[in-house]
């Protein structure tokens, strides 16, 4: 029995509010930053009330853009992250759940070697083979390019990790009923295995998701179209005009918008993805 203590849930609740309002004030500043112009900011003094200047900047920013800046319009660099996170995270789940369900349920030579040479490139992110990757991407004629964007991001050990280790949970009694009815091994995997992994699926999704949404230095290295610029990468640009002051107010407005699409994946995938993280019981 748990009892109840006014005390301690009123303390609970003061240290949720506080960390909502830890995490939730830098967002309200830099909306409230966008309102206002760049001037603002410069006398010493933050205003925490929005301004009048707020259809302007974010008009600006998704109609044409910042060409001081170098910077395309806004919905031309969300909509390349966009594609750029709903390949790397469909791509990556695709790759894993069909080498995780070979791994577990075929019986090969050196299927475990197979298994470890894949859980061995964790130690080998796209950060310590960036300069091999690029020559690869180069001599194939992908820069500039959604597949040079992508592909070399799409592989993941971690998710073929997770997958083998949750399939290893399913009754074996399942592959066995299956088997008697004449289910050949992909009836098995599209009729069974598919839909008591959706809650694992979904939530590697959102971590895929926005790790393909927050990638900076591969879409650096092989963008220079600003038709291919990602969202992040428009941020930088803004940020790296040195040569005057810097437009807070186009700066924020972006940092706005770039929030929304992650924002809304989680608000919308959230109770599948507690739940993937969370349940142990299929």
């Amino acid at each position: 029995m748990v009892e109840n203590r006014p005390f301690l849930n009123i303390l609970t609740h003061l240290v949720l509010i506080a960390g909502v309002l830890v995490v939730a004030f830098p967002v309200y500043v830099a909306f409230i930053a966008s309102t206002h112009e760049p001037s603002a900011f410069v006398r010493g003094v933050l205003p925490l009330l929005p301004g009048d200047n707020m259809f302007e900047s974010y008009g600006q920013m998704l109609s044409s853009g910042w060409k001081v800046g170098g910077t395309p319009p806004v919905w031309l660099m969300l909509g390349n992250s966009l594609i750029m996170a709903l390949t790397i995270a469909i791509g990556k789940i695709a790759i894993s759940i069909l080498s995780a369900f070979a791994i577990v349920y075929f019986r090969f030579p050196f299927r475990m070697l197979a298994f470890w040479i894949i859980f061995i490139t964790l130690m080998l992110p796209v950060e310590v083979r960036i300069i091999p990757t690029y020559a690869v991407v180069a001599n194939l004629g992908m820069l500039n390019s959604y597949a040079g964007l992508t592909l070399p991001l799409i592989a993941s050990a971690t998710a073929t990790f997770l997958f083998r280790q949750f399939f290893m949970t399913v009754p074996e009694e399942l592959m066995e009923a299956s088997r008697v009815d004449g289910a050949g091994p992909m009836k098995f995997f599209k009729d069974i295995l598919l839909p008591v992994s959706i809650t694992n699926i979904a939530a590697l999704f959102v971590i895929m998701f926005i790790y393909g949404w927050v990638q900076y230095l591969w879409p650096l290295l092989v963008t220079t179209d600003e038709d291919f610029y990602t969202i992040v990468l428009g941020i930088k640009r803004l940020m790296a005009s040195s040569d005057r002051v810097p437009a807070w107010n186009l700066i924020m407005a972006t940092v706005t918008l770039a929030m929304l699409p992650p924002v809304l994946v989680v608000l919308f995938m959230q109770r599948l993805f507690v739940k993937g993280l969370t349940e142990t019981e299929k």
